[in-house]
């Protein structure tokens, strides 16, 4: 039940904050953002659904937060991007050498994401990126260079995928 989280687990380490999730993610991020608030200089938003990050990813993207920015992990695209309209008739293609695909962790001084995190309920802004909201309040983002290593497992497929990196010592 993900309003009753085992008791193990709020009792295992003090350091260890539960927030309830909520219908979006948004609203997730913002009970966990609330959790923290006062407690802690930095937050870091990082996804269930990519458990192969590497450590010197996750420090990096802390580390840049440490100082003041926003640091996200991320990877250079290499795929051509199309940008369409809603008939999917091809409006722009975005040079590439200048877009990167965002992944988590994604890592924020903790009063920039607050601040962002609330505004961004007050305007009614969906998020489906977190640094995105703090784009859109001046806050200055960084990207940090991951790898296709840090593999978002939102299909059979992918499952599939990090099984086999996991077999080949890939996932550490």
């Amino acid at each position: 039940d993900a309003e009753s989280p085992p008791a193990w687990l709020i009792e295992s380490d003090q350091r260890i904050r539960v927030a309830v999730g909520g219908k979006t993610r948004r609203d997730s991020v913002w009970a966990g953002l609330q959790a923290l608030s006062g407690t802690l200089d930095v937050a870091v938003i990082h996804d269930g659904v990519r458990p192969l990050v590497s450590g010197d990813v996750v420090d990096r993207c802390i580390g840049l937060a440490g100082r003041g920015v926003g640091g996200v992990a991320g990877v250079p695209a290499v795929d051509t991007i199309k940008e369409v309209d809603g008939d999917l008739r091809v409006l722009a293609t975005p040079n590439r050498s200048r877009l990167w695909h965002a992944q988590t962790p994604q890592a924020f001084p903790l009063e920039l994401i607050m601040d962002a995190y609330h505004r961004a309920f007050k305007e009614d802004v969906p998020a489906t990126d977190d640094a995105s909201l703090v784009e859109r309040v001046g806050g200055q983002v960084v990207m940090v260079e991951s790898s296709g290593k840090n593999l978002k497992i939102t299909r059979p497929e992918d499952l599939d995928l990090a099984e086999l990196m996991l077999s080949r010592g890939d996932g550490r």
